[in-house]
């Protein structure tokens, strides 16, 4: 017999049990055992129940799957949800959004807004995302606080933002943030230059070199819309991607965030350099951005994940439904039925996240030696019956409404559909104040 020690903290039996990786399988009456925040037990259920286990959760109808990756958001603009809808991308950037934000965005308003981001997140199965947004420093503690797991990349612009003065100071802030944080075991800092029309080359160059010392990833917003690749060819007589493949900042730690125009030649650049792309169809529906050729990406060995944006954009910050979004939208872009199909779809929003973020050591799949990112999906409501491929199901067929449980590094963040680290009422209260301030009704 092995050894107390050896005991499992918790062991999970649901009625199927999707890896991710080895790709396409799904295990029916398998069991997962949790020790020391690590994945440490995948097997049959009649040798799980045979593992000496702490805690044993029969979890009968659900789908236990890693936890969901949203790879791109802004996640304190939960408190902008809805506040200007229905406009184009520069239109409401230029005369919305950033008016807003030179207006209302502070520490106090980063941190509500990334509390009521991560609590969403949290019950939509979501188990780490990436952020791009002011005042990081702020982000991160509550990242911290909330046992989330997040890439928080450092803002970027030419000009003056909330909580830094210019691109220098924000590039300074960074890199102090990546050294405070690089030992977190849940917390990745990266570099976010906000997109290629709002920074310059020097300021580039500047990114691209302490990236390269720091082993930093690179996230930011690139060919986003038609308009921005005809300005760049313009200014610069040379896409945007181009541009940046000439500054050296393309590979494998580049998220490429949008990527709705590629041409032949931005394809190749993509292959080579093995960038990542960070597909937002909603956002990019929304916004009447255009759409990025996912299929035609994935066909050619491009790593892609699967973002929400911000929820100024969206307006939700569900990874599940901007999955089902991504996986029809593929297949009228490619004009194939059999583009992205159930099953790379969930890759997408969970290792092609991890491997994007450079994470995929570490999460994304359900593998022996990973942390313990999972979550629980409900699968026995009458809108998915009856099953055929659970996987299918979930894409095509499930809310997120149906997240029972989620864990991260082995805690449970959400139980029985109830966050268990914050206060879901007071959230709720918090929000209604900045939007009665926001909206001009308080004082």
């Amino acid at each position: 017999m092995p050894n107390r020690d050896a005991a499992l903290d918790l062991l999970l039996l649901p009625t199927w049990l999707v890896p991710v990786e080895p790709a396409g399988v799904v295990l029916k009456e398998h069991g997962l055992g949790i020790r020391d925040g690590r994945i440490a037990f995948i097997g049959p259920r009649t040798e799980a129940l045979k593992q000496p286990a702490s805690e044993v959760r029969e979890l009968p109808g659900m789908l236990l799957s890693p936890g969901l990756i949203n790879a791109h958001g802004h996640a304190a603009m939960t408190l902008f949800r809805g506040l200007a809808d229905d406009l184009p991308l520069m239109n409401w950037l230029e005369n919305h959004i950033w008016p807003a934000e030179a207006k209302w965005v502070d520490e106090a308003f980063v941190r509500d807004g990334t509390d009521l981001a991560i609590a969403e997140q949290i019950k939509g199965g979501i188990s780490c995302f990436a952020d791009m947004y002011f005042f990081p420093k702020v982000a991160s503690e509550r990242v911290h606080n909330s046992d989330i797991r997040a890439q928080i990349a450092i803002p970027i612009l030419d000009f003056p933002i909330p909580g830094a003065h210019d691109a220098d100071e924000a590039i300074r802030q960074g890199v102090e943030l990546f050294g405070d944080l690089k030992l977190h075991p849940r917390i990745k800092i990266t570099f976010g230059p906000h997109a290629p029309y709002t920074v310059c080359d020097e300021n580039l160059e500047k990114i691209r070199v302490i990236a390269e010392e720091l082993d930093a990833s690179i996230h930011m917003h690139v060919h986003e819309t038609a308009f921005e690749v005809q300005q760049s060819l313009e200014q610069h007589g040379e896409r945007p991607l181009a541009r940046l493949a000439r500054l050296g900042l393309l590979g494998p730690r580049f998220q490429a965030v949008h990527m709705t125009q590629i041409s032949d030649d931005d394809l190749a650049l993509l292959v080579e350099t093995n960038t990542s792309v960070i597909h937002c169809p909603e956002s990019n529906l929304k916004l009447a951005s255009g759409f990025c050729p996912v299929e035609r990406l994935w066909q050619a060995g491009v790593n892609v994940a699967v973002g929400t944006d911000g929820a100024a954009s969206n307006n939700d910050l569900d990874l599940l439904g901007e999955t089902r979004t991504a996986a029809l939208l593929a297949k009228a872009v490619a004009g194939s039925a059999t583009a992205l199909d159930a099953h790379r779809a969930l890759r997408m929003a969970t290792l092609n996240g991890a491997r994007a973020m450079g994470l995929d050591n570490q999460v994304g799949s359900l593998e022996i030696g990973k942390a313990a990112d999972l979550v629980a999906f409900d699968l026995s409501g009458l809108a998915q019956q009856p099953i055929y491929d659970p996987v299918s199901q979930l894409i095509y067929a499930t809310g997120r409404d149906c997240v029972t449980h989620l864990w991260v590094a082995g805690k449970q963040l959400l139980d029985d559909r109830r966050l268990t680290r914050l206060d879901e009422q007071q959230l709720g209260e918090t929000a209604r104040r900045w939007g009665q301030r926001i909206s001009g009704h308080t004082h």
